[in-house]
């Protein structure tokens, strides 16, 4: 992983750094080459235990042959991404957003409550009811074990199924929707050989609880087994589920930056019938290499495994969002590879078959052109475009908003309504916009009209021009969550910023992400965090908080942004 909070350390760093050392000095050739023979030579699941042949009959998401059923039989290949929930709670729209964009998956972080506030029943039932909302196959993990034995902070594996046996009741009756990751990256560098024996004890503990689900489990060496641990060791572990239902997961970041690296450590899994997918995996260069994502993604493609990319917004390193500040429609050259690009999400991933009926695949019929668009609030930088809705025989749910030059089209928003705001542009010049519109099977409709929009001389002032909404997220006794959205009407990017606003019922902030709260009585100012200390023309910034509450609970009235009152929304 690409950590997600700036006061979370970065593992993939570390090990990464570890990794080149040793390679300097002893020559390994990672992966693979570690263990030339071991994966090759194991006995595939079906020869191993007649408990193999229990998965085939599970209820739910399951283990057949290598291979991640449905509960029909369905084979299913996740395509999806990784969602940070834990440290941003409020952004609850990501998962509308990433499910718009074609995913089919999404791997949720979570906390157990060793190092990060726990993530309690009804927050976790609330995540599992808008995966189930949005058509999405649920991977929820606990990201308090990455890097156990080299972390100080990390916590257990076995920590972690105490955790999800806690979870039971709310676990109960999902299998066809929800995949149990124990624990992400569960062991750092140091001793990696200790991780297998705590793996197969935390498979054994779930199962002995109850627990029905498909389980995946995370590689050690920061989740890349540049050792080769887990591949040596994949059946022994595999051997330890009763039910046969586990599924492997190798994180792949600049450990796995040639095509023989990741090819080798695929497909030794596919020949053993060992089932695997890349649970995480980056692909922007940094100072410890280049990951090759191209191999990775066609890899996965042509042998029908899952991945699901590292990760929709708010890393540590920005160089790792595919959204840029939680907002679909600013994808990053990153995520526009993700989800657009060669072997991308877009055209390959297909919805699991439990929220269709169907085959995938079956779907097959486009939706209707969208109606021509319209240009309203046209500012010098900025235009917001408005169009018709389009049908489906089964449901639209997004639409591509894209710039035409000529022949060229360059998409420029993903917005899942039929509104857009388009930003970034250029004072005294000449656009034209079009809109597609999508379905859940991947299906684009033709291009509606074109609408041609020339933006304004220019000479707007910065600043001062604001919109916020503020909302409740969930309230308890004595404690609530809130959220609040601060947009720049303005035609110049806003920052650093500080907003103002007083609470009146004598509420204070207790934690806050997105940016740091300051209070005086009920007077909150808030400075931004190093990702939010900018908000662009037309953009928006999300800050998420916990607070303390009396027996009322009303929301502020008045905002102000540097210094100028904000509308309310």
């Amino acid at each position: 992983m690409r950590t997600a909070r700036r006061d979370t350390p970065a593992p993939k760093t570390l090990s990464v750094r570890l990794l080149t050392g040793l390679a300097a000095l002893i020559g390994l050739v990672v992966a693979g080459g570690l263990f030339p023979g071991t994966a090759t030579a194991q006995a595939s699941p079906a020869q191993a235990s007649p408990a193999r042949a229990a998965g085939a009959q599970a209820a739910g998401l399951h283990i057949s042959e290598g291979r991640l059923l449905e509960g029909n039989g369905n084979d299913f290949v996740m395509r999806g991404v990784n969602h940070a929930h834990t440290w941003y709670p409020g952004e609850t729209q990501s998962l509308a957003d990433i499910k718009a964009l074609g995913a089919n998956s999404v791997r949720v972080v979570l906390s157990d409550g060793h190092r990060w506030s726990e993530n309690g029943p009804a927050d976790v039932a609330a995540v599992i009811g808008q995966c189930k909302a949005n058509r999405l196959i649920c991977v929820l993990e606990v990201h308090d074990t990455t890097g156990y034995g080299e972390d100080a902070a990390a916590g257990t594996l076995d920590h972690a199924a105490d955790y999800w046996i806690g979870l039971k009741d709310v676990l109960a009756g999902q299998e066809d929707y929800v995949i149990v990751n124990i624990g992400n990256e569960p062991w750092g560098n140091t001793d990696p050989a200790g991780w297998t024996e705590p793996t197969v004890a935390a498979v054994k503990k779930l199962r002995a609880a109850g627990l029905q689900h498909t389980i995946m489990v995370d590689a050690p060496n920061w989740g890349q087994d540049w050792q080769g641990v887990m591949r040596a060791n994949a059946q022994s572990v595999y051997d330890a589920d009763p039910t046969g239902n586990l599924i492997f997961s190798i994180h792949m970041y600049s450990v796995f930056d040639t095509a023989q690296e990741i090819t080798d450590y695929l497909n030794a899994f596919v020949d053993a019938k060992l089932p695997i997918l890349i649970g995480e995996f980056g692909g922007p260069a940094d100072q410890y290499g280049d990951p090759d994502e191209d191999t990775m993604m066609a890899t996965a493609e042509r042998l029908r495994l899952g991945y699901l990319a590292w990760s929709w917004s708010g890393n540590t390193d920005p160089v790792l969002d595919l959204a840029i500040d939680f907002d679909p429609s600013r994808l990053s050259d990153w995520g526009e590879r993700i989800f657009h690009g060669a072997d991308g999400i877009a055209r390959t991933a297909e919805e699991a078959t439990v929220y269709g009926g169907g085959t995938p695949g079956d779907d097959t019929q486009a939706p209707t052109a969208p109606g021509t668009p319209r240009a309203t609030s046209v500012t010098d930088t900025s235009v917001t475009l408005g169009w018709a809705a389009a049908t489906d025989d089964t449901a639209v749910t997004g639409y591509d908003v894209v710039r035409v030059a000529g022949a060229t089209e360059t998409r420029v928003a993903a917005p899942t309504t039929t509104s857009a705001t388009v930003t970034g542009l250029t004072a005294a010049t000449r656009y034209t916009f079009a809109v597609y519109a999508r379905d859940a099977a991947g299906n684009r409709s033709a291009r509606s009209a074109t609408v041609e929009v020339t933006t304004g001389e220019g000479g707007g002032t910065p600043g001062g021009a604001c919109s916020v909404r503020y909302r409740i997220v969930g309230e308890w006794p004595g404690g609530f969550q809130g959220e609040i959205t601060v947009r720049n009407t303005g035609t110049a990017a806003v920052g650093p910023w500080r907003l103002a606003f007083t609470f009146a019922d004598g509420q204070t902030v207790t934690n806050m992400w997105g940016g740091t709260a300051t209070q005086n009585a009920g007077a909150v100012s808030v400075a931004p965090a190093f990702y939010t200390a900018t908000i662009p023309a037309g953009g928006t910034v999300t800050l998420g908080f916990t607070g303390q509450k009396g027996a009322v609970n009303t929301a502020p009235a008045v905002f102000s942004l540097d210094g100028a009152a904000c509308a309310t929304t």
